[in-house]
């Protein structure tokens, strides 16, 4: 059993970018759930491209399509394992957000899209798994009212897991990106002694890298440049954080799987707005040298290249969710679609190291807690 993979049920998969990082933990993904068509599509097409780069045939697809809303517990383990339940398995999933989130509808967990995150906790209850990893906005953690409703949830799971939280910067896993992320571990207790079940001990073990703590603040960032001007490079920054390895120019536009793939901007103050000035509310433009701010971008609001005069493509999107290039998206599908799914996604590196907490977590149970 210890170099057996622990199977994983991913629920509201998107395009797989939180399942890549624990693939790449060494984990297996055995189930797959989302319900938006195109999403499915891109999820199967970039996984698999993916996949078969890394020697690994195995055709990716969305296993069940359908809201969760609409499948029982019962069903999911029955697709998943055909009613023989492995000694231990995983659960993964980060429900919709825009409820919790601050340009959000500020619902909470009453409203349409809230209330799967409730759903998601009740499966875990009745699905029982070994463990559990849930992903959403830092605004559930940060707002009270969230908060509260949240912490009621969790006062039940509580008995039955080890639960532990952080609010991770994407920039910890060596990401080019501002993008903060709330990841709550659940581990079951089921083999503790009564006195660390009581007291629901905690094994986790975070990511850490000196190097990348406190990024935003740590490191003296460029701040603007001319637009089309030849900026300084940073002597002290690590290059893997500025978003300039993720650029394509001119010449690569057409040799990388969807490099070619960008919203023209036909606006004049494209030819105006300097390198680095990420402060307005629209026409965001990058600095080769600095983080990116969050990808999400809603209503086609791509950021601006920093050196060229267009929006990013697809294919930078993508680098700046830290994917590699090997997963490539279908060309019939709209670019809007495709940048709405990558910037719903958890970067594939922050994934990979939460992917290793669980990990370690796990294992220490095995070894220390049972």
């Amino acid at each position: 059993m210890a170099n057996k993979k622990i199977p994983i049920l991913s629920f509201f998969s998107g395009g797989g970018f939180l399942d890549m990082g624990f693939e790449m933990a060494g984990f297996n993904v055995v189930w797959t759930n989302e319900n938006n068509e195109t999403f499915a599509n891109m999820h199967a097409a970039g996984i698999t491209s993916w996949r078969a780069a890394r020697g690994n045939n195995a055709k990716a697809e969305i296993f069940n399509t359908c809201s969760i809303e609409d499948i029982t517990p019962e069903q999911i383990l029955a697709e998943a394992f055909k009613n023989k339940l492995p000694e231990k398995f995983g659960v993964i999933g980060g429900p919709p957000c825009q409820d919790f989130s601050t340009g959000g509808s500020n619902a909470g967990m009453e409203g349409e899209r809230g209330k799967l995150t409730k759903l998601f906790f009740r499966y875990i209850l009745k699905m029982s798994p070994h463990f559990f990893v849930f992903e959403n906005v830092r605004n559930l953690f940060n707002n009270n009212k969230h908060k509260v409703a949240l912490e009621k949830i969790l006062k039940i799971v509580k008995k039955q897991y080890i639960i532990d939280h952080k609010i991770l910067n994407a920039m910890i896993a060596g990401v080019p990106q501002d993008r903060d992320r709330l990841f709550i571990i659940g581990i079951k207790k089921t083999g503790l002694p009564p006195e660390k079940r009581k007291k629901g001990v905690s094994k986790f073990s975070w990511p850490k890298n000196k190097k990348y703590e406190n990024a935003r603040t740590a490191y003296k960032w460029p701040t603007k440049s001319r637009f089309k001007g030849s900026p300084s490079i940073p002597q002290k920054i690590p290059a893997e954080l500025y978003v300039n390895g993720c650029l394509l120019g001119k010449r690569e536009e057409a040799t990388i799987p969807n490099g070619k793939e960008y919203f023209k901007a036909y606006a004049e103050q494209i030819w105006t707005i300097e390198e680095g000035n990420t402060r307005k509310r629209s026409f965001k433009r990058l600095h080769r040298y600095r983080y990116s701010p969050t990808a999400c971008y809603g209503n086609n609001e791509v950021h601006l290249h920093p050196f060229l005069p267009r929006r990013l493509s697809v294919r930078e999107a993508l680098r700046i969710q830290s994917v590699e290039d090997t997963y490539i998206l279908p060309a019939d599908i709209t670019m809007t679609q495709k940048f709405q799914m990558i910037g719903n996604g958890v970067p594939v590196k922050l994934a990979y190291a939460v992917a290793k907490t669980v990990k370690n977590a796990v294992n220490q149970n095995n070894k220390n807690l049972r």
